[in-house]
Protein backbone atom coordinates (compact mmCIF):
# COMPACT_ATOMS: atom_id res chain seq x y z
CA UNK A 1 0.00 0.00 0.00
CA UNK A 2 1.34 3.42 -1.34
CA UNK A 3 2.11 5.80 1.61
CA UNK A 4 2.13 8.95 -0.81
CA UNK A 5 -0.94 11.16 -1.09
CA UNK A 6 -1.04 13.53 -4.53
CA UNK A 7 2.70 14.83 -3.59
CA UNK A 8 3.42 18.80 -4.45
CA UNK A 9 5.53 20.49 -3.10
CA UNK A 10 6.85 24.21 -2.45
CA UNK A 11 10.30 25.93 -1.64
CA UNK A 12 9.22 28.20 1.52
CA UNK A 13 12.64 29.85 2.12
CA UNK A 14 15.85 28.78 0.95
CA UNK A 15 16.85 25.61 3.05
CA UNK A 16 12.61 24.77 3.64
CA UNK A 17 10.84 22.76 1.59
CA UNK A 18 7.45 21.59 2.24
CA UNK A 19 5.95 18.81 0.88
CA UNK A 20 1.91 19.02 0.96
CA UNK A 21 -0.51 16.06 1.70
CA UNK A 22 2.65 13.19 1.46
CA UNK A 23 0.90 11.11 3.68
CA UNK A 24 -2.51 10.09 2.78
CA UNK A 25 -5.54 9.24 4.79
CA UNK A 26 -5.35 5.39 5.80
CA UNK A 27 -1.29 5.38 6.00
CA UNK A 28 -2.09 8.97 8.89
CA UNK A 29 -4.46 7.18 10.15
CA UNK A 30 -2.18 3.82 10.85
CA UNK A 31 0.85 5.89 11.33
CA UNK A 32 -0.71 7.18 14.48
CA UNK A 33 -2.49 3.27 15.84
CA UNK A 34 1.79 2.84 15.48
CA UNK A 35 2.54 6.01 17.63
CA UNK A 36 -0.11 5.55 20.12
CA UNK A 37 0.87 1.94 20.85
CA UNK A 38 4.88 2.92 20.98
CA UNK A 39 3.75 5.52 23.80
CA UNK A 40 2.52 3.40 25.94
CA UNK A 41 5.98 1.90 26.04
CA UNK A 42 7.29 5.69 26.51
CA UNK A 43 4.62 7.37 27.80
CA UNK A 44 4.09 11.41 27.25
CA UNK A 45 4.98 13.92 29.71
CA UNK A 46 5.55 17.19 29.87
CA UNK A 47 9.15 18.71 29.86
CA UNK A 48 10.72 21.17 32.15
CA UNK A 49 12.50 24.79 30.73
CA UNK A 50 15.96 24.82 32.18
CA UNK A 51 15.82 28.14 34.08
CA UNK A 52 12.18 28.34 35.38
CA UNK A 53 11.43 24.94 35.67
CA UNK A 54 7.83 25.95 33.71
CA UNK A 55 6.43 23.15 32.17
CA UNK A 56 6.16 22.99 28.62
CA UNK A 57 2.64 23.50 27.03
CA UNK A 58 3.24 20.26 24.83
CA UNK A 59 3.60 16.47 25.88
CA UNK A 60 6.47 14.82 24.74
CA UNK A 61 7.97 11.49 24.20
CA UNK A 62 10.71 10.38 21.55
CA UNK A 63 11.47 6.91 19.26
CA UNK A 64 15.04 6.30 18.43
CA UNK A 65 18.53 5.17 19.54
CA UNK A 66 18.51 8.80 21.45
CA UNK A 67 15.68 11.09 22.93
CA UNK A 68 15.56 15.06 23.09
CA UNK A 69 14.80 15.94 26.67
CA UNK A 70 14.77 19.28 29.17
CA UNK A 71 14.93 19.75 32.84
CA UNK A 72 16.83 21.86 35.38
CA UNK A 73 20.14 20.25 33.92
CA UNK A 74 19.23 21.39 30.34
CA UNK A 75 18.63 20.57 26.82
CA UNK A 76 20.44 17.40 25.58
CA UNK A 77 19.69 13.98 23.94
CA UNK A 78 19.83 10.85 26.61
CA UNK A 79 19.45 7.01 25.79
CA UNK A 80 16.54 6.59 28.62
CA UNK A 81 13.14 7.53 29.01
CA UNK A 82 13.19 10.24 31.90
CA UNK A 83 10.11 8.69 33.88
CA UNK A 84 10.47 4.58 32.98
CA UNK A 85 14.19 4.92 32.81
CA UNK A 86 13.52 2.38 29.55
CA UNK A 87 15.36 2.97 26.18
CA UNK A 88 13.28 4.53 23.56
CA UNK A 89 11.26 2.57 21.51
CA UNK A 90 12.65 2.27 17.88
CA UNK A 91 11.31 4.33 15.10
CA UNK A 92 8.67 3.63 13.04
CA UNK A 93 9.46 1.81 9.68
CA UNK A 94 7.19 4.84 7.68
CA UNK A 95 9.47 7.47 9.51
CA UNK A 96 12.58 5.68 8.39
CA UNK A 97 11.30 5.53 5.02
CA UNK A 98 10.49 9.31 4.44
CA UNK A 99 13.79 10.48 6.21
CA UNK A 100 15.56 7.69 3.23
CA UNK A 101 13.16 9.99 0.61
CA UNK A 102 13.36 13.20 1.16
CA UNK A 103 16.58 14.21 3.83
CA UNK A 104 19.60 13.26 1.21
CA UNK A 105 21.72 12.26 4.20
CA UNK A 106 23.57 9.22 3.86
CA UNK A 107 23.58 8.54 7.83
CA UNK A 108 19.97 7.21 9.23
CA UNK A 109 18.25 9.28 12.14
CA UNK A 110 18.54 8.63 15.70
CA UNK A 111 15.85 10.78 17.29
CA UNK A 112 11.96 10.70 16.67
CA UNK A 113 11.02 13.75 18.98
CA UNK A 114 6.98 13.16 19.47
CA UNK A 115 5.24 16.45 20.50
CA UNK A 116 1.52 16.11 21.06
CA UNK A 117 -0.29 19.29 21.04
CA UNK A 118 -3.31 19.59 22.58
CA UNK A 119 -5.66 22.67 24.52
CA UNK A 120 -4.09 25.42 23.56
CA UNK A 121 -0.67 24.13 23.77
CA UNK A 122 2.33 26.12 21.49
CA UNK A 123 5.47 26.25 20.60
CA UNK A 124 7.76 29.34 20.54
CA UNK A 125 10.37 30.32 18.20
CA UNK A 126 13.57 28.34 18.93
CA UNK A 127 16.44 26.14 17.31
CA UNK A 128 17.00 22.99 16.84
CA UNK A 129 20.92 23.09 17.81
CA UNK A 130 21.78 20.34 20.44
CA UNK A 131 23.12 17.91 17.79
CA UNK A 132 26.58 17.28 17.37
CA UNK A 133 25.95 17.56 13.85
CA UNK A 134 24.29 20.38 11.70
CA UNK A 135 25.14 18.63 8.60
CA UNK A 136 21.70 16.45 8.51
CA UNK A 137 18.80 18.32 7.66
CA UNK A 138 15.50 18.13 10.49
CA UNK A 139 12.38 16.52 8.74
CA UNK A 140 9.29 17.28 10.54
CA UNK A 141 5.84 15.54 10.35
CA UNK A 142 2.27 16.78 10.78
CA UNK A 143 -0.54 14.76 11.73
CA UNK A 144 -3.87 15.69 13.18
CA UNK A 145 -5.42 19.31 13.73
CA UNK A 146 -4.36 21.48 11.29
CA UNK A 147 -0.88 24.08 12.82
CA UNK A 148 0.26 27.46 11.74
CA UNK A 149 3.94 26.74 11.23
CA UNK A 150 6.19 30.00 11.76
CA UNK A 151 10.25 29.87 10.01
CA UNK A 152 12.82 32.64 9.85
CA UNK A 153 16.67 32.50 9.80
CA UNK A 154 19.20 32.56 12.52
CA UNK A 155 18.22 35.81 13.71
CA UNK A 156 15.56 35.54 16.08
CA UNK A 157 14.32 39.04 15.37
CA UNK A 158 14.79 38.66 11.61
CA UNK A 159 11.71 38.48 9.39
CA UNK A 160 9.67 35.22 8.74
CA UNK A 161 7.20 33.36 7.18
CA UNK A 162 4.14 31.37 8.25
CA UNK A 163 2.31 28.55 6.66
CA UNK A 164 -0.93 26.45 7.72
CA UNK A 165 0.08 22.58 7.72
CA UNK A 166 -2.12 20.05 7.65
CA UNK A 167 -2.28 16.33 8.51
CA UNK A 168 0.06 14.75 6.29
CA UNK A 169 2.56 18.04 5.46
CA UNK A 170 6.28 17.31 5.64
CA UNK A 171 8.91 19.82 6.32
CA UNK A 172 12.43 19.73 6.03
CA UNK A 173 15.12 21.94 7.01
CA UNK A 174 19.19 22.65 6.33
CA UNK A 175 21.82 24.03 4.80
CA UNK A 176 20.83 27.77 5.09
CA UNK A 177 17.82 27.24 7.12
CA UNK A 178 19.54 24.37 9.72
CA UNK A 179 19.46 26.74 12.71
CA UNK A 180 16.64 28.80 11.54
CA UNK A 181 14.29 29.84 14.52
CA UNK A 182 10.89 28.28 13.93
CA UNK A 183 7.83 27.62 16.01
CA UNK A 184 4.23 26.68 16.24
CA UNK A 185 1.64 29.34 16.82
CA UNK A 186 -1.13 28.24 17.33
CA UNK A 187 -2.99 25.21 16.21
CA UNK A 188 -6.33 25.05 14.92
CA UNK A 189 -8.83 22.57 17.02
CA UNK A 190 -11.23 20.71 15.66
CA UNK A 191 -9.55 20.31 11.85
CA UNK A 192 -9.14 16.98 11.97
CA UNK A 193 -10.89 13.76 13.58
CA UNK A 194 -7.61 11.69 13.20
CA UNK A 195 -6.65 11.67 16.84
CA UNK A 196 -9.16 10.31 19.59
CA UNK A 197 -9.65 13.43 22.05
CA UNK A 198 -8.10 16.35 18.92
CA UNK A 199 -4.79 17.76 18.69
CA UNK A 200 -1.63 17.60 17.05
CA UNK A 201 1.21 14.91 16.50
CA UNK A 202 4.60 16.64 15.12
CA UNK A 203 6.96 14.19 14.48
CA UNK A 204 10.14 15.43 14.22
CA UNK A 205 13.42 13.69 12.78
CA UNK A 206 16.90 14.28 13.39
CA UNK A 207 20.70 12.88 13.47
CA UNK A 208 22.07 13.75 16.37
CA UNK A 209 26.18 12.19 16.24
CA UNK A 210 28.36 13.68 13.50
CA UNK A 211 28.80 11.31 10.87
CA UNK A 212 31.04 11.10 7.00
CA UNK A 213 28.76 12.97 4.57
Amino acid sequence: MSIAGPVKSLDLLPGVQVWLERLNRVAQKLLVEEILELAQRAPFYRPQMPKSGKLFSVEETNFGLLGWVSDSAGYRYEKLHPVTGNPWPPIPLPLLELWAEHARCPATPECCLVNLYRNGARMGLHQDRDESTLEAPVLSLSLGDEAIFRIGNTNRRGPTKAIRLRSGDLVAFGGPARLAFHGIDRVVAGTSGLISGGGRLNLTLRRVSAFRP
